[in-house]
């Protein structure tokens, strides 16, 4: 049975559930292409942004303790760490769904076209080939096509789920490098600030 007598035989659920099925497939291919160009571009950016959060607060670091300065840092960091995950995870749940839901529409539609052919065998009083066939063949053409959509959007999913762990491993050493460098940093410049006050309090007093 060719795509044609299906559809010619389709009723307004099943031709319904059809497209309801090719939006979650178009759904499914464009969240995971603009899924994939999107972390590569986060993964450029995000490492800047890090930089750009802890820059922002060096002068308000100066003034306080190693601890204070440490906490403050690492709250920072993991605000934008929090904040680049949101935006890499964007679309990861409509796939999550799509490929929970697919498997049920698409069976759904198998149990409307099995009705279909119990209805044709009740009103011809034979179960016959003839009287099955068509109701059968769109039975089996709904749950390929349920399958066909859930497929994809299964690995869709577990791939960016994959890209999104690495992506945060990947800006916690980032951090971590960073709030190393802006502790040792602040360390080297108190440490010069007090050396310049003893020195020039000996100036003071030798001239004294």
């Amino acid at each position: 049975m060719n795509f044609s007598v299906y559809w010619q035989h389709a009723d307004a659920i099943s031709k319904t559930l059809y497209f309801v099925l090719l939006a979650m497939s178009i759904a499914t291919w464009t969240i995971f292409i603009l899924r994939l160009m999107g972390t590569r571009q986060l993964k450029q950016t995000a490492q800047a942004h890090l930089a750009e959060a802890l820059q922002k607060l060096k002068a308000k670091l100066v003034p306080l303790s190693f601890e204070q300065r440490k906490a403050v840092a690492e709250q920072a960091l993991l605000r934008q760490i929090a904040v680049e995950k949101a935006s890499a995870e964007k679309g990861a749940s409509v796939l999550g769904t799509i490929a929970s839901l697919a498997p049920f529409v698409g069976l759904f539609g198998t149990v409307w076209g099995i009705f279909h052919a119990l209805v044709a065998v009740g009103k011809s009083g034979q179960a016959g080939l003839a009287q099955v066939a068509t109701p059968v063949g769109e039975a089996l053409i709904m749950t390929g096509l349920g399958l066909a959509v859930a497929i994809p959007a299964v690995l869709a999913y577990n791939i960016c789920v994959r890209y999104n762990r690495t992506l945060s491993n990947e800006l916690q050493d980032q951090a971590h490098a960073l709030l190393i460098d802006t502790m040792l940093q602040q360390d080297s410049s108190k440490q010069t600030a007090s050396a310049n006050s003893a020195v020039n309090s000996e100036l003071a007093g030798g001239q004294a």
